[in-house]
């Protein structure tokens, strides 16, 4: 049994919460976009109102730090460590502070950079992803401070990333430089999503991925569709026949050596996911097993772009190259070189009409399995049970976050942790984003008591 008082962090978070609602509302104000294309001083200033947020709460060691990325730096990172008593463990608190561009604001209802109340949501670009998880690291531990006090001896290290939505390209650079500074026992990673409003969930898996380029060509040069097409089929068309081999009937993939992981040990009901993924109601579901099981343990393999002539642009003639770039998901268990190789055979197996095609490998990043039974999980699930008032669920995600494995590298004793403020309707890096408050407010108090609770038992 636990001593940690539950009824008194939560009236510490209930009192604080509209500062900690008005504090994400500053942050949503700032456009801080890490692409070259946006202003890179809205990205500082984000960067600075996140410190000066945490200033706050009393700690003095905060830095915004960067490192090179190529003629420039990597986007500002925040870093802010309370140290720990002795005996205690450190725990690193991760999110990210940079967003996703706003896209097409016609699209959206409300200010894409104006935080927006409305039925109790919260819109704006980031009000989720992942400026919410800024606000659960630092309201919990202000909750934790005022009911604990200096008995409250957990080391806690916030580590608020600058450059998340851009691929994290200098994030292994930046653990390497500043590993010491970052090293701790556990690691709670604020970025992903519950099962649905009012269920929490706690990310237990995540897909690895590789993706690449797959080049075809049947002409040297491109010529007249009238005098040669019939004979020739054109680079378009076959490369449509090769990417039709990817896929089964069913539509599972149908590459040769990838493999899938244990069932998953909750459901996805198939009405949920229509309605989560808003897919048209005559569209099928491609693959066979448990829509769970095909989310989060076999691979998914998505085209994600196609370089061929546009419409507006098309002529009469034979197109003689055309490139795809795909995307594949991959299942815990899975070996990303072993894929990477397994895509390249396949695309050279079935190459149509002897066109020439190969594969050009991109980019690889690992899965993701967190062991349930270790005292962080445990610690985790209780807090959600307690903070939502129903069981959480154990939850994997059919995407990918590459960084988790240059964490479990440069970290491999520390405990990794996924959690999240997001819901199916948050709709994250997509016009409306927004976030369920009262989901927000049980996260809040989840992180405390997880936090406390580790406080307590240790790690």
């Amino acid at each position: 049994m636990t001593n940690v008082n539950v009824e008194q962090l939560a009236a510490a978070v209930d009192s604080g919460m509209g500062r900690t609602i008005s504090s994400l509302e500053q942050l949503v104000s700032i456009p801080g976009i890490a692409w070259a294309a946006f202003d890179q001083q809205d990205l500082v200033r984000s960067a600075d109102a996140v410190a000066g947020l945490i200033r706050e709460l009393g700690l003095e060691d905060v830095q915004i730090l960067s490192v090179p990325n190529g003629e420039s730096d990597g986007g500002p990172a925040v870093v802010a460590r309370r140290p720990a008593a002795a005996g205690k463990p450190t725990v690193l608190l991760y999110a990210h502070h940079d967003v996703q561009p706003p896209g097409d604001p016609s699209l959206w209802k409300t200010e894409p950079f104006k935080a927006t109340e409305i039925d109790g949501r919260l819109f704006g670009r980031g009000a989720a992803d992942d400026k919410a998880g800024i606000m659960v690291h630092l309201a919990s531990l202000r909750a934790l401070l005022e009911v604990l006090g200096d008995d409250f001896g957990v080391g806690v290290t916030f580590f608020f990333e600058g450059e998340e939505e851009a691929g994290s390209p200098t994030f292994r650079s930046f653990l390497e430089t500043h590993r010491e500074l970052l090293r701790a026992d556990a690691i709670i990673v604020a970025d992903s999503s519950n099962w649905k409003v009012g269920v929490p969930a706690l990310t237990t898996s995540l897909r690895g991925l590789v993706d690449g380029t797959v080049e075809l060509r049947v002409l040297e040069h491109a010529v007249h569709s009238g005098m040669f097409g019939g004979p020739l089929l054109d680079a378009p068309t076959l490369l449509a026949r090769l990417i039709a081999t990817f896929h089964d009937d069913d539509g599972a993939v149908a590459i040769d050596g990838l493999v899938s992981a244990p069932a998953a040990s909750v459901d996805y009901p198939e009405e949920d996911f229509r309605r989560d993924s808003s897919v048209l109601d005559s569209v099928q579901l491609a693959g066979t097993g448990s829509i769970a099981d095909r989310l989060w343990n076999k691979p998914a393999l998505s085209v994600i772009g196609v370089d061929a002539p546009s419409v507006e642009l098309a002529s009469n003639t034979l197109i003689p190259a055309a490139r795809a770039k795909i995307s594949l998901r991959l299942a815990p268990g899975q070996d990303p070189d072993r894929a990477m190789e397994a895509v390249t055979a396949h695309v050279a197996a079935h190459a149509p009409f002897g066109a020439q095609a190969t594969f050009v490998p991109g980019e690889r990043g690992q899965a993701f399995a967190t062991d349930t039974t270790a005292p962080a999980a445990r610690s985790a699930l209780w807090a959600l049970e307690q903070a939502w008032g129903t069981q959480p669920v154990e939850a994997g995600m059919g995407g990918s976050i590459p960084f988790i494995a240059d964490l479990t590298e440069i970290y491999p004793q520390a405990q990794i942790l996924i959690t999240g403020v997001e819901d199916p309707d948050s709709r994250a890096h997509s016009a409306n984003e927004s976030l369920h408050l009262g989901d927000f407010r049980n996260a809040v108090l989840a992180q405390a008591l997880l936090l406390a609770r580790v406080n307590e038992e240790g790690i």
